[in-house]
């Protein structure tokens, strides 16, 4: 299940993605619209300005807008950043794997086939699934 800050981001960057192209957008715009409490979507978007998807311009008009087209951000760079894995098991996972107590043989686990097979289609819809496909 998806964290509410992940859920979050993946609206207000929606929302920036409707807007692409327009400038910049209040943050009390974006939390109105996408009925996100304020003060946690500042701390959202800081993380999402630091991983190079949004800029942010001071001012009477400013606020945050896409960097990228909404065809260059796909949900696995929001998805990963706040979730950290795509994995539901850690001995499948590729950026937090560790050895599954439990198992005998690793390469042999039909589990591990499942929940590896889960991972790999659950990265390939992320990654191919950009903001425009939102739209």
């Amino acid at each position: 299940m998806l964290a509410k800050k992940t859920r979050y981001a993946i609206l207000a960057v929606t929302k920036l993605a409707r807007e692409y192209g327009n400038g910049a957008i209040l943050i009390s715009d974006i939390a109105k619209s996408e009925n996100i409490p304020q003060r946690f979507l500042e701390n959202i978007l800081l993380e999402l300005k630091k991983l190079g998807i949004l800029g942010s311009k001071l001012g009477k008009s400013g606020g945050y807008y896409l960097l990228k087209s909404p065809q260059e951000v796909s949900l696995l760079d929001i998805v990963r950043h706040f979730e950290g894995t795509i994995a539901l098991m850690s001995c499948v996972s590729e950026k937090a794997y560790q050895r599954c107590e439990s198992c005998k043989d690793e390469e042999t686990c039909k589990i591990r086939g499942v929940f590896k097979e889960i991972r790999d289609t659950t990265y390939s819809i992320l990654e191919n699934s950009t903001l425009a496909s939102l739209l």
